[in-house]
């Protein structure tokens, strides 16, 4: 009898959607990448996810994330995103934290429990963080690179931070990672220029404005306002759809 995972079973086989059922996966970040990227692993059938992070809906957010309508304005993106996971799944295991992942909170999460983890966070201290503390305990990871400021979902690519270019993000990661020891890191990016903006543009999906600078706690130091990042339906879920087609595809081996 049909259900709803057969549609994927008969790309899949059977047996990987049973594999599927069993992993877990941590999403961290439920902008426009991360939220989209939860949506379609849950949609594949991934059992269990677990999803990080502090911020509410806003109105601003409507244009591009998958938790974000004007019924759910001001409520928790990972509770929001829960409840539309389990009506999406009611047999998958959801679990939220409402915390935003930085070195300074990087001790509360046991990251050696995960089969891989969706890197969609904000700024560059929590990709670095995230990134190494993975590497150390060989739990996949791929990290998603700028989407704000650009147009053209067509310019988004998979490759190792190494191989990268254009992006600023990249550029910075490429940089910092060397300084760590590490050689590699699969990365969601684009190869389109962002849009109006500098060295710093273009990281996350356009929800705050980031820093390149791995000693800074928050994403805008006072008494600097935070220039707005400006964004579209279309380049970061594209950019987290392919991130769950990674992840999918490395679980499944096909």
């Amino acid at each position: 009898m049909p259900d709803q995972f057969s549609r994927a079973a008969a790309l899949y086989g059977s047996e990987n959607i049973d594999k599927l059922k069993r992993c877990r996966v941590a999403v961290f970040g439920l902008g426009g990448v991360g939220g989209n990227c939860a949506e379609a692993l849950c949609r594949s059938g991934i059992g269990a996810i677990d999803l990080f992070d502090a911020d509410v809906v806003e109105i601003t957010n409507i244009n591009r994330q998958a938790v974000a309508a004007h019924s759910t304005i001001g409520r928790d993106k990972v509770e929001v995103m829960r409840e539309r996971l389990l009506d999406i799944n009611p047999d998958a295991v959801i679990t939220s934290h409402k915390i935003f992942y930085l070195p300074a909170t990087a001790d509360e999460v046991d990251l050696s429990v995960f089969d891989y983890i969706i890197d969609a966070v904000d700024t560059i201290a929590a990709k670095l963080e995230l990134v190494c503390r993975a590497g150390l305990l060989s739990v996949p990871v791929i990290s998603s690179m700028g989407t704000a400021n650009k147009f053209d979902p067509a310019a988004i690519e998979v490759a190792d931070v190494f191989n990268t270019s254009v992006c600023p993000i990249a550029r910075i990661m490429r940089g910092e990672l060397r300084k760590r020891g590490l050689s590699a890191l699969k990365v969601v990016y684009s190869k389109e220029k962002p849009v109006g903006q500098g060295d710093g543009a273009g990281q996350g999906d356009g929800s705050s404005v980031l820093q390149s600078r791995t000693d800074e706690p928050s994403p805008c130091p006072a008494p600097s306002p935070c220039p707005t990042l400006a964004s579209n339906a279309f380049v970061p879920p594209v950019a987290g759809l392919i991130m769950a087609a990674e992840v999918v595809r490395y679980l499944t081996s096909v």
